[in-house]
């Protein structure tokens, strides 16, 4: 015989004052006895379990919880952020500062834009009025007009710095860092590792929204690399066409009082400042530096008033790079605001100068 279906609780109230703060009701009664009619029992349960339910609801969520209150750790100021398309974004207090590229496709690895204290673009991309044939002006880069007898300093040569591995990326409140590792091919000659290099790109911060970029190199070659006698490389810098003395009126100097293209071109220095307006009234600059470990230094600078300047690494000769035997080389960058009195551009490259020329070892 099917037994019937239990009979739904009936409940017996009385009424009470107002309903207990903090706990949401739909009525302000509570239960005497409730009556749960089952195969022919009765079960009661006493009122005093629904008021033991109803205090629980009222107790504080974070009486019954343990703290979940998370341990914050600090953002670094200073970091490098991956991004799409094989760029790394170097980044203060959340804003870019510049940014690295080194995207399959690409004829070499270069870092634009570079951003002032202002948050204005001191670099570009291209000569103001030959854009054609001055393409391989990548803001900044590193390259050389004569490997072995092969350019890799324009865009129709056969020389080609291909991006093999992103080695490390660092972070902190005082600098950021990048260390990549490059082959140098020739795409003429069965795409021949003519180089190997190790490249730390970091951006260092500096007072007043000020900051330094350094570029170490490690240039290792598998078998007899002459770099031959050229004014083209190892390091250019396009600056922006307001900074450029013909265009915008800005201003060149270098380590040793000489002014402008005239003075300053093909002469060896410490350092070279290029600086001009970036928006009306706003000044600022990049003073590029030779550190004192580099061979051959003071180097001699290759500057033009179009807004162009690069360290010649061998204008003077040729420079052999045997294996076993790999080239270090340290160029440092210091972006500012105004334009700066040399006395205080020799103090950052007396900071520059003491710092380490060569790369941490490699990660194995």
């Amino acid at each position: 015989m099917r037994r019937p279906m239990a009979a739904a609780p009936v409940v017996n109230t009385r009424r009470i004052g107002r309903p207990c703060t903090g706990v949401h009701m739909t009525t302000n009664v509570i239960p005497d006895v409730v009556k749960h009619r089952s195969a022919g029992r009765q079960a009661i349960v006493p009122a005093m379990l629904m008021l033991a339910g109803i205090a629980l609801l009222a107790a504080p969520l974070s009486a019954m919880e343990p703290s979940t209150q998370p341990s914050w750790k600090p953002i670094p100021r200073m970091q490098a952020v991956p991004q799409p398309y094989g760029q790394i974004s170097f980044q203060r207090d959340e804003q870019e500062i510049a940014r690295y590229h080194f995207g399959h496709g690409l004829r070499r690895p270069f870092v634009y834009p570079v951003i002032g204290p202002s948050g204005r673009p001191l670099t570009r991309w291209g000569h103001p009025h030959d854009p054609e044939s001055h393409s391989h002006h990548y803001s900044v880069w590193i390259s050389h007009n004569s490997v072995n007898g092969v350019s890799f300093w324009d865009d129709r040569s056969r020389g080609r710095i291909v991006h093999r591995l992103l080695e490390k990326l660092e972070d902190s409140d005082s600098a950021a860092a990048m260390t990549a590792v490059n082959e140098w091919i020739d795409e003429g000659g069965n795409n021949a590792v003519l180089l190997r290099e190790r490249r730390r790109t970091e951006a260092v911060a500096l007072a007043d929204r000020e900051w330094l970029l350094i570029i170490r190199l490690e240039l290792s070659a598998p078998s007899r690399v002459v770099l031959g006698k050229t004014p083209f490389g190892m390091i250019g810098v396009r600056m922006a066409k307001s900074i450029g003395t013909n265009d915008g009126g800005g201003v060149i100097r270098n380590s040793e009082g000489a002014v402008n293209e005239k003075e300053v071109l093909w002469k060896p220095a410490r350092w070279v400042d290029y600086s001009g307006q970036v928006a009306s009234g706003i000044v600022e600059g990049i003073t590029l530096m030779d550190h004192p470990r580099n061979p051959g230094h003071p180097t001699v600078f290759h500057v033009r008033g179009d807004g162009w300047m690069g360290a010649s690494l061998t204008f003077n000769g040729e420079r052999i790079i045997e294996p076993g035997q790999p080239l270090r080389l340290c160029y440092g960058l210091y972006v500012h605001g105004g334009m700066p009195p040399p006395a205080q551009i020799d103090r950052q490259w007396r900071n520059f100068g003491a710092m380490s020329a060569e790369l941490p070892p490699a990660k194995r």
